[in-house]
């Protein structure tokens, strides 16, 4: 079975090549490990873990709130400034994950810039847990994965938390928070 699966995953690399150039490396061996969820190119002391959320940016932040709660019939909580992020964010439950609502606190926020460029608001960011980001940050620092702050700071959810470029993940930002 492990000849086969060093197969699958040459394949699955030379694929990944293409999509995300600044990731590839020759897979020279498989790396065991006793869990088949980690992420194959973290090193063996932080792995990936669950899809903690997805971010949408939107122009009116309880128009968006109403969508949700009211026509589609999700559980919904309440606008939190988040001052220190320049946004307030809403949170819509979804049972196994959670999307994030983004609106912008002032013209300076990140999201007021994202917003000017698309003005009916979309997809901001995907954020999942890693159970080291310390670990995480150090890791792919060494990878050449540039990370959008000097180091981790506290999210939405009171956790570390850390940006990726979009450039170096196939255009997606990425968020890492900590489990």
């Amino acid at each position: 079975m492990l000849p086969k699966m060093a197969r699958v995953l040459k394949v699955a690399a030379a694929s990944a090549a293409g999509l995300f150039p600044r990731l590839w490396t020759p897979v020279s061996t498989v790396r065991t490990c006793a869990s088949l969820s980690s992420h194959p190119g973290a090193g063996p002391v932080w792995n990936l873990g669950r899809l903690n959320h997805v971010a949408i940016a939107v122009p009116d932040l309880e128009k968006a709130r109403a969508f949700y709660k009211n026509v589609l019939g999700a559980e919904v909580g309440e606008p939190v400034p988040l001052p220190e992020h320049g946004v307030s964010v809403v949170f819509v439950n979804l049972g196994n994950t959670k999307m994030e609502l983004l609106h912008p606190l002032g013209s300076d926020s990140p999201i007021a810039g994202f917003l000017k460029k698309n003005k009916a608001g979309g997809m901001h960011h995907v954020c999942i847990e890693v159970d080291n980001i310390n670990v995480a940050v150090m890791d792919l620092k060494e990878k050449k994965i540039r990370i959008l702050s000097e180091e981790a700071k506290i999210g939405a959810h009171r956790k570390p938390t850390i940006f990726l470029h979009p450039s170096d993940c196939g255009g997606v930002l990425v968020e890492l928070e900590q489990a």
